[in-house]
Parts: structure tokens; C-alpha cells; sequence
């Protein structure tokens, strides 16, 4: 039995583009740093294109990865967050949990790249929420709660934890329709 992290197919395809817009605008983070890379920048076409119906699962579930490693190519935190969120946007066609890791990374990225603004992480979760029409808040309402399902991203490993669980957290409740605490 397929992880409830997965999702059904067709909803990882309705994730996948909104995964994709989360990252976008927090990549010239890391495109500064690495002008000539354009792994990161892949990562979210393919998204896209798999969001699409352009690109099979497996097609991308098997170039998933090379963004991810873009992100050992840069230094400054911001850039290296702007790539794992392009990473995680790429990931959906595996595992739709991996469009709340897109959009925790890029509010990382967000954060980190404004550390005089003590809000700057939350306005870009905000702005990703905007972008979020019903079919996308549907189909992630379907993912269990953080921490809930050890049998994915959302279990016990690096998107549960620190800031990225704080930012997974916030996600989930805004799109449950909950009020977030401070």
C-alpha cells in the first residue's frame, strides 16, 4: 500500500504546478550565485511539465535528484534553499508531499535572504497560499498531518524539524482553514 505522503497520480499533477510557483521566486537566489547553472531552473519546468501531463512520473521521479544537488553548488544559505525548494518542487511526481517541502524551502529562502524583515518567511508562505487555488488546498488537504506518517517527507526527517516544520505547520493549517498562532 502506496505511503497517504504519496497521493493519488492526479493529484500529484494538480500539486505540481503550485510546487512549482513556490520556488520561482525565491530561484534568482540561487541563480546569482551559479549563473550558469540551470539545474534548479529544470526542476521547476519539469514540475511544470509533469503538472502538465507533458512528462511521465517516472521520467522525472528519475531526475528528480539533480537539483538538489545544484544546492552543494552554491554557499549562501538563501541560494542553497532556493535550489532544494526547486528540488522538492521536482520531487511531487514521486510523492506529493514534496509541494509542502517546495514551499517550505522557498519561505526559508525568503527568510533567510531578508533576515532584517522578522516576517519575510511568512509573507512568502502567505503569497504561496494566494497562489493555491481550491484543487491544490483540496488535494493537499488529503496529506496527513506533519509528523502524523513516518512513511515520507512529512514524517520524522528534515521537513518536520526546525524551521521547515514551523513553515509545513503554518501550510497545513492555513489550508485546513485553521488560524495560525503566533
Amino acid at each position: 500500500m502506496p505511503s497517504p505522503q504519496s497521493l493519488t497520480e492526479a493529484d500529484r499533477r494538480i500539486v505540481a504546478g503550485w510546487a512549482a510557483d513556490c520556488p520561482e521566486r525565491v530561484l534568482p537566489l540561487f541563480e546569482r550565485e551559479a549563473p550558469t547553472d540551470g539545474r534548479a531552473r529544470d526542476a521547476i519546468e519539469r514540475a511544470r511539465a509533469f503538472s502538465r501531463g507533458e512528462l511521465d512520473a517516472a521520467g522525472q521521479i528519475r531526475r528528480r535528484f539533480e537539483a538538489g544537488r545544484a544546492a552543494n553548488a552554491v554557499t549562501p544559505a538563501a541560494a542553497v534553499a532556493a535550489a532544494r525548494a526547486a528540488a522538492q518542487a521536482s520531487g511531487v511526481a514521486h510523492m506529493g508531499a514534496h509541494a509542502l517541502g517546495a514551499a517550505a524551502y522557498a519561505a526559508r529562502a525568503a527568510g533567510l535572504a531578508e533576515p532584517c524583515l522578522q516576517d519575510a518567511a511568512a509573507r512568502e508562505r502567505d503569497r504561496q497560499l494566494a497562489l493555491a487555488g481550491d484543487e491544490v488546498r483540496d488535494a493537499l488537504r488529503r496529506l496527513p498531518a506533519i509528523g502524523t506518517d513516518t512513511s515520507g517527507p512529512l514524517g520524522p526527517g528534515l521537513l518536520a524539524r526546525g524551521d521547515l516544520g514551523e513553515h509545513v505547520r503554518a501550510l497545513q493549517q492555513a489550508i485546513a482553514g485553521a488560524t495560525l498562532t503566533p
